[in-house]
């Protein structure tokens, strides 16, 4: 008669067998370790509390870069910015150019090239500025926006770019509307993104917007797909310093209360 002890043995032999023949290279429910051994923990929360432990530690660091495309009123920007507190500095690609910003608190600065300068100054609409093209002005409007060129060009706070540019290089600003998802949550497995073990977070099955946190250390955001595919972004550095200072006064210059417009 086969003991207590001897019939526990075999159907745990008999159980560890028949795992071992269905696994083919993905993890099965009861036959593979949990997916959230050794990490935070924020996997096993309900999707509602993960994307508030992800905000949460996005908003208890200073610091932060962030790179991918975003969206808005129908013109996509790519940015690579690195963001602090009182300011960031980055670049901006939009409509096939590249400019820099540069924000220390309220004082903010746009560096770009001739051609950026000669499409109007960054007024959005491609335009030259309001002139004619029988004026005959060409050299002179090349002549200002080689001067403009590779400096580092303060935007008055009057001005339109300033409220359309300040935002991109605000942490708090721009984190706060991102990191929220629209929508029903729900989780959508374990990920892993430049690395990083994740946990996803979706809202209205994707519709809405999702959010990789990060299982190891602190639940920081790794990557958001915003909702109506309006922009992919990742995240790293979080609360890694950088410098940031205002540019050399040789570097700069100072239009007064509007941007010139060739």
């Amino acid at each position: 008669m086969m003991s207590i002890s001897q019939g526990r043995s075999r159907r745990a032999t008999l159980a560890g067998a028949v795992c071992a023949l269905l696994v083919t290279g993905a993890a099965l429910t009861g036959c593979s370790e949990d997916p959230n051994e050794g990490t935070n923990g924020v996997g096993r929360l309900p999707a509602d509390q993960i994307q508030s432990r992800a905000q949460k530690a996005a908003a208890s660091v200073g610091t932060v870069r962030l790179h991918g495309t975003v969206v808005t009123s129908g013109r996509t920007y790519t940015l690579d910015m690195r963001l602090k507190e009182k300011g960031g500095i980055g670049s901006v690609t939009t409509g096939g150019e590249t400019f820099r910003l540069l924000r220390v608190g309220d004082e903010l600065y746009l560096r770009a090239g001739a051609e950026f300068w000669g499409r109007g100054g960054g007024d959005g609409d491609g335009g030259s500025g309001g002139k004619d093209a029988g004026e005959g002005d060409g050299e002179t409007d090349a002549a200002a926006a080689d001067k403009l060129a590779s400096k580092y060009v303060k935007v008055p706070q009057g001005d339109p770019s300033y409220q359309k540019f300040i935002g991109l290089t605000d942490k708090s600003v721009l984190l706060g509307g991102l990191l929220t998802l629209h929508g029903k949550l729900a989780t959508d497995g374990h990920h892993e993104q430049s690395g990083v073990r994740t946990i996803r977070v979706t809202g209205d099955e994707g519709a809405g917007g999702t959010l990789d946190v990060s299982l190891e250390g602190k639940p920081y955001p790794v990557r958001l797909v915003r909702a109506g595919k309006a922009g992919t972004l990742t995240f790293s550095a979080w609360g890694t310093d950088f410098p940031l200072k205002q540019p050399a006064k040789d570097d700069t210059l100072d239009y007064g209360k509007k941007l010139p417009t060739s």
